[in-house]
């Protein structure tokens, strides 16, 4: 007896020491779905993951988001509300091998008392095509619980016959009400967290670290930790300034090839289409911290200039031009000046997209309607058998004309596809087409 107290009590020594030695967002993961914090639009009463826990029928689920926004926290919650074993595999480190003999000891377990075994995968994108394939089988017939954990679109990223079979959670952000929840959670738990420590926290402290964490809960725990465990007087003063002293300069997410690239993109492009250049300067900010190509982001400018400006503003485009050529002159980070330039008068530039909808329209015509001839007027009339055929007879050489328009049909058809917009140059531009085509009508 004496010998079994002894070992129960090295134990939890052992326990305690491990416990000690992990990071403070370790110690401080949430162990049950009522402590967990953020992602209610999945989580929240009558959300279909509460729903799924409810009914218990969880099935395979991919949870995609961020760093620190709580996958690998609720994967081990799932498993402790399902009852079912918890088993992690990464899918940086672990090979074929290494998921069969997970997969195996799974259809074991459920086979000798039934116990099922939740199978949490970490980065599942990096698993290739056939370790995703082994999946499959004991996915389909329920032998494990799969839950994948990536921060890249699994729609684009993992094998979309596993996709079929998950249910898709996209986890956001967390807010900075929400990592101010769990830092005085932190601050108050003496048997995890921080609460032997007497520390008194400036309410301006923990607003920075809630904002400058991007959402990242590890990241803000780590702060805390070293603001806390860096200070040597008692009690400690968690001040701003020891705030901003503990925080690293943060690593800015952006995948060049994944969706931080698309995404940010995409929000600059509609900026600057929506006439915001605050907005604009913002997304082209986040595209130049997070390493973005010079190139790319030019490409993009100098097809918005047409695309969405047009003639509304015909200087847009040379704008849009010449940055890319200074940009490929002068380099960062001096061409970040030019960038701007550019993006805020593209974005307070008058819009037009009807230069874009006209030869889309025109092309689809092309391709769907039946092929318009050349009018013989209009034909080539420059080789010696040209007249015998009659190409060019009729042809009415504009510059002859007064007005310098030549009332003539150029089409053989009536049919109108640029329609100039009310705005900017454009607008001049409508009222001097409106007369041409009172010209050209006039030769019908």
């Amino acid at each position: 007896m004496i010998r079994m107290a002894a070992k129960s009590l090295f134990e939890n020594a052992e326990k305690q020491n491990l416990q000690q030695a992990q990071p403070l967002a370790a110690r401080m993961r949430p162990t049950r779905l009522d402590e967990f914090v953020g992602q209610q639009h999945f989580l929240g009463e009558g959300r279909l993951l509460r729903r799924l826990l409810v009914a218990d029928r969880l099935g395979s689920v991919i949870f995609f988001g961020p760093p620190g926004s709580g996958k690998t926290t609720l994967a081990r919650i799932l498993a402790n509300e399902t009852r079912s074993r918890f088993r992690q595999l990464s899918a940086v480190t672990s090979g074929v091998k290494d998921l069969r003999q997970v997969l195996d000891d799974a259809r074991d377990q459920l086979a000798a008392d039934g116990q099922k075994t939740l199978l949490f995968v970490d980065e599942i994108h990096r698993f290739n095509k056939a370790q995703q394939d082994a999946l499959l089988p004991d996915v389909e017939e329920g032998v494990v619980t799969l839950v994948g954990a990536t921060t890249s679109n699994p729609f684009f990223a993992v094998n979309s016959a596993l996709v079929s079979r998950s249910q898709i959670f996209q986890l956001e952000p967390l807010s900075p009400d929400d990592i101010k929840i769990l830092l005085r959670r932190a601050l108050t738990d003496s048997t995890r967290g921080l609460g032997r420590h007497t520390i008194h926290m400036a309410d301006d402290a923990l607003d920075y670290l809630a904002q400058v964490c991007d959402g990242d809960a590890r990241r803000a725990l780590a702060a805390l930790e070293i603001g806390v465990l860096s200070s040597g007087a008692q009690p400690i003063e968690f001040t701003r300034h020891l705030a901003v002293e503990s925080v690293q300069r943060k690593a800015v997410q952006y995948d060049a090839d994944g969706d931080a690239h698309y995404d940010t993109s995409s929000a600059l492009i509609k900026s600057i289409r929506g006439s915001d250049p605050d907005a604009a300067l913002y997304w082209l900010a986040r595209m130049l911290e997070g390493g973005e190509d010079i190139r790319f982001i030019c490409r993009r400018l100098i097809i918005l200039a047409s695309e969405d400006i047009g003639n509304a503003d015909p200087h847009a485009l040379p704008l849009a031009v010449a940055a890319m050529q200074a940009c490929e002159f002068i380099g960062l980070p001096e061409c970040q000046l030019t960038l701007s330039q550019t993006v805020t008068y593209l974005a307070c530039a008058p819009k037009s997209n009807a230069a874009t909808t006209a030869i889309s329209e025109a092309r689809r015509d092309i391709r769907e309607s039946r092929l318009l001839p050349v009018p013989r007027h209009l034909r080539d009339a420059h080789y010696g058998g040209a007249g015998k055929l009659g190409h060019g007879d009729g042809y009415q050489y504009s510059h002859d004309q007064a007005s310098g328009v030549a009332a003539q049909d150029y089409l053989g058809v009536d049919r109108i596809y640029y329609r100039p917009v009310p705005r900017g140059f454009e607008a001049e531009l409508a009222e001097r087409l409106e007369q041409i085509r009172r010209q050209l009508k006039a030769g019908d």
